[in-house]
């Protein structure tokens, strides 16, 4: 069974969730629900409750210790609370090795850098352990702040996708992004 992560940058400790500090995540969403509402599909309504918020916890376990997905949380670094969290999901092996990255910030957090500080720590992580070629990270065109992260840490655009994602409750473009693994780019 592999070791659960815990990287240190300058502001934040980032891990995976452990299940004894699940009212954390409680916490972080309840506060940041209004704020990360528009960005997300529509929950239904016990997906916030303890039950339910441990079952996500356990699941995030086993799905790093399986290498399906990795979720990570950016805590401040006494852990006693979350600023930003990221999930690298869908990850496939094989010929394609890669995945879909997802993420949020607390809304008192926004515009100090961490969401940059957590995904750079997070995806030089992914790149090296995990030996995943590419992350695709996608966004809907009005999200300037993801657009200007993304493109900070040096993920291209590659298309719009009509349609993409049901979002607060329609349908939602999204611009696709990519960023490819340095190590494993060859030059000819």
């Amino acid at each position: 069974m592999k070791l659960l992560p815990e990287l240190k940058t300058k502001h934040m400790t980032i891990s995976v969730l452990k299940l004894k500090d699940f009212k954390l995540l409680v916490e972080y969403e309840n506060e940041n629900y209004q704020h990360l509402s528009k960005w997300q599909p529509i929950r239904e309504p016990d997906y916030f409750s303890i039950e339910q918020t441990k079952k996500r916890v356990r699941e995030s376990i086993d799905n790093f210790h399986s290498g399906a997905s990795i979720t990570l949380v950016g805590f401040n670094h006494d852990k006693s609370t979350i600023i930003c969290t990221c999930t690298f999901s869908n990850i496939v092996y094989g010929v394609f090795q890669a995945c879909n990255l997802g993420y949020s910030v607390d809304n008192k957090e926004q515009g100090k850098g961490y969401m940059f500080e957590m995904l750079q720590a997070s995806l030089n992580f992914l790149f090296t352990e995990f030996k995943l070629h590419r992350v695709m990270a996608n966004y809907m065109p009005e999200n300037k702040r993801s657009e200007q992260l993304l493109t900070r840490l040096g993920f291209q655009k590659e298309g719009l996708a009509k349609s993409y994602l049901k979002i607060a409750g329609s349908w939602q473009d999204h611009v696709l992004t990519s960023k490819i693994n340095p190590s494993s780019i060859v030059s000819l």
